[in-house]
């Protein structure tokens, strides 16, 4: 079938394409370099149109919580209602384990997007996922000096590629409002994470854990608390994968 992926470009969203073509889907990228700005709305109803299914894995250029709901209003909103125009059968978003326990400003902007799309016209489902494996080198990337310091925080993380192929079997099914969350097989600390990245490209940087930020983050508030999809892929095997 025909598929759109709203942030198809992100490094989600590049996985989500190959797994629609691995599985012999149609994908069509939501983007400004295909002529479709979701803040506007522009060539939305021309990229949808023939399309059974939406997953959306956009994310805010900004994180601040005021620029990000304003992008989830403007960005979710035009895609809900073009959406129904197209006759999207269903659309899948993909939001946040702990979105709703840990107040970060970003958290706060994905609540109101889920919101919209739970309250919205379109047929929908969400699925959480835990941090990507690529977290810690994003956390990293504005590193200057020595010495990087990362949130003290415990997570679960995931391969984008499972959260893709999730992802993708939701599309091809029913709406299920919020299905399971998706998490990876082990609890980590980010500082654990971030140590084992450094040391697999033999940088020199040392990497500190800075004090304890919103309640929950140190104490596993970004974990599923019952019931979840459990990823094969270990932080491990992904290391692998990061060039030296």
């Amino acid at each position: 079938m025909k598929v759109a992926v709203a942030g198809g470009t992100g490094v989600v969203g590049r996985r989500v394409v190959e797994e629609l073509t691995r599985t012999g889907h149609d994908p069509v990228v939501l983007s400004r370099s295909s002529g479709v700005d979701l803040t506007t709305g522009a060539g939305l109803d021309a990229a949808l149109d023939g399309c059974e299914a939406v997953i959306d894995v956009s994310n805010s250029p900004e994180w601040g919580r005021a620029e990000a709901e304003r992008f989830f209003t403007e960005a979710t909103g035009n895609l809900l209602d073009a959406s129904v125009r197209a006759g999207v059968r269903h659309l899948v978003l993909l939001s946040i384990v702990g979105v709703d326990e840990v107040d970060l400003d970003y958290y706060f902007a994905k609540r109101h997007q889920e919101a919209l799309v739970s309250g919205g016209p379109a047929p929908w489902t969400v699925l959480r996922a835990t941090q990507f494996f690529e977290f810690p080198s994003q956390v990293l990337a504005g590193a200057t000096g020595p010495v990087a310091q990362v949130p003290a925080m415990l997570s679960q993380p995931v391969s984008t590629a499972e959260v893709a192929a999730r992802l993708v079997e939701l599309a091809e099914g029913g709406p299920q409002g919020f299905s399971l969350p998706i998490a990876g097989p082990e609890r980590l600390r980010l500082v654990d994470m971030a140590r084992q990245l450094v040391a697999r490209r033999g940088d020199d940087l040392r990497v500190e854990e800075a004090g304890e930020g919103p309640d929950g983050l140190a104490t596993g508030g970004l974990t599923p608390q019952g019931e979840y999809t459990e990823g094969k892929v270990t932080f491990a095997e992904y290391l692998e994968s990061v060039r030296p």
